[in-house]
């Protein structure tokens, strides 16, 4: 099983406790998530994750592909960081860890995904040609739209 690292940093021009609140709060996930991934939380969430909490969704990664997707959060430590877990899905493995530090007036935010796909050689194709490019994809409208938000 080839498994593949994703990095993403951002630098939110707001303190450590409201960039925490806002996304520990799995409700904010549709606001920082493209449009046409058409992402739906379909189960009922608290407003600050915990671990062993279970986030179902509805997301639509491709034209004419609707996936479910279910993840837990399994470890939370606050302000610090917190990790997802997908139980099943779209991907072979996923492990989402979200990281946040307070750098003066700033908050730097940092993801590290780890995945994998099914389908052997066909996984890494697609990996290739298509999931990288649109994990890029999806985290740049996510930077665009914190900055938005939150300033940088």
């Amino acid at each position: 099983m080839k498994i593949y690292t994703f990095e993403r940093t951002e630098f939110l021009g707001v303190s450590l406790e409201t960039a925490w609140d806002f996304f520990s709060d799995p409700n904010n996930l549709p606001r920082i998530t493209p449009p046409e991934l058409n992402l739906r939380i379909t189960s009922e969430t608290q407003r600050e994750i915990y671990p062993g909490m279970i986030i179902t969704y509805t997301i639509t990664p491709t034209p004419f592909f609707r996936s479910t997707w279910a993840t837990e959060i399994t470890q939370v430590d606050s302000p610090s960081y917190f990790v997802d877990e997908q139980r099943f899905g779209p991907y072979k493995f996923w492990h989402h860890k979200h990281f946040f530090t307070e750098i003066g007036d700033k908050t730097q935010v940092r993801d590290l995904v780890h995945y994998s796909l099914p389908f052997g050689p066909i996984g890494r194709l697609a990996n290739l040609f298509f999931v990288s490019r649109r994990l890029d994809f999806i985290f740049n409208y996510r930077s665009a739209q914190l900055r938005k938000l939150f300033g940088n």
